[in-house]
């Protein structure tokens, strides 16, 4: 009966499709506010709702953008300060990473010693340039971006690429997993 791109509401922060119920009721609600007929409070309504739902549903994305970038920005400068509680801190209570060696660190106190033990023996700086966040399901997000590592012990740096799941909990938005992966050689064509 409607269009969906007026029939999201924001519950708790997030935005999600409204039931037709909702809908029905949001307009039956204004209509007895202005006391107008139905038909035209129908489409009065539906300007309405598309006016300040749509919105809205832009503004919290950016902001749930925003803060994902600024949590991987975060892990970079904890990492780069070699602070162990604000690595910590990021991370779901469940986290995991697969870094590009292999190894598999299960849990936030894995994730954190094995952060911290890479951090000392590569030493070098360390930055992610996120390059997408993506919206996979409400509170999940994917964060994928250019891992570069330079000044490595030995001389030399690391491009790699990594992808992160993030959760939002009451807390906000914390990584549950990080993916790190070296570029496959390229293989001559035939």
């Amino acid at each position: 009966m409607f269009p969906d791109c007026a029939t999201v509401m924001v519950r708790f922060g997030m935005v999600e499709p409204a039931t037709e119920r909702e809908v029905q009721d949001t307009l039956v609600k204004l209509a007895n506010r202005h006391k107008v007929t139905r038909a035209k409070t129908g489409q009065r309504c539906m300007r309405l709702l598309s006016l300040m739902f749509i919105p809205a549903a832009l503004l919290i994305g950016q902001s749930d953008e925003a803060a994902i970038r600024q949590v991987v920005q975060k892990y970079v400068d904890a990492r780069e300060s070699m602070d162990a509680n604000a690595i910590e801190a990021l991370f779901t209570s469940d986290a995991d990473q697969l870094v590009s060696t292999g190894e598999w660190r299960k849990g936030r106190s894995e994730v954190v010693r094995g952060t911290m033990a890479s951090s000392q023996s590569s030493g070098g700086k360390r930055s992610i340039t996120v390059v997408s966040v993506r919206f996979v399901a409400p509170g999940v997000a994917i964060a994928d971006g250019r891992y570069e590592i330079t000044g490595i012990a030995g001389g030399g740096s690391r491009l790699m690429w990594t992808t992160l799941t993030l959760a939002r909990g009451s807390d906000g938005w914390r990584i549950a997993a990080i993916r790190n992966m070296l570029p496959a050689p390229t293989t001559p064509s035939k």
